[in-house]
């Protein structure tokens, strides 16, 4: 579906389920979004994406290495909508690699290309990311994309008590490129 330099970003196959979750179901991964699941709530991830794929044209596609074809995490759009906070009908992207392909500028490449996607394959006029703000990386890499911080937007999660160390989300958005 969208090809870069090194990854191919694509929609989910029932077959990825035990590849996504060995490469991003680890302590590592899974730290800042509520911990290790199980393998099924793992494969219901993937049953959600195949899902939204299907409703709206987009997902968090399947993210593989295209020299080697090695499943390798997440990355891509969706609507989002978060009941209670100032995220209604969204265009979010976000994204979710494996520990041993942090660093090699995958997430950066992939995010990109997905932004990318979104202008030219959607009419909305900005793309939103949100991460806790322990997540140094994640939002450190929104910044690296030319997302702004919107701490109007900013939220406590619903699926977290207020002061879980989870529950306080930080959003940032890209606008669309004036042309």
């Amino acid at each position: 579906m969208i090809v870069t330099d090194r990854l191919r970003l694509r929609p989910w196959r029932e077959a990825d389920k035990p590849a996504f979750a060995a490469a991003t179901n680890t302590e590592a991964v899974m730290r800042h979004l509520g911990g290790v699941m199980t393998r099924e709530a793992m494969d219901a991830v993937v049953d959600g994406q195949i899902a939204r794929q299907a409703e709206q044209g987009m997902c968090f596609w399947a993210v593989e290495t295209r020299a080697d074809e090695r499943l390798i995490g997440f990355c891509g759009l969706r609507y989002s909508s978060l009941p209670g906070t100032g995220l209604i009908d969204e265009l979010e992207i976000g994204w979710r690699l494996a520990e041993a392909e942090w660093g090699k500028g995958y997430a950066r490449e992939a995010a990109a290309a997905s932004i990318e996607w979104g202008w030219e394959n959607t009419p909305r006029d900005r793309i939103a990311a949100w991460t806790v703000p322990a997540n140094t990386p994640s939002w450190g890499l929104m910044i690296r994309l030319g997302m702004t911080h919107r701490l109007d937007l900013d939220f406590e999660h619903p699926r977290f008590h207020v002061g879980h160390p989870l529950s306080r989300h930080v959003v940032y958005v890209v606008e669309r490129p004036v042309s």
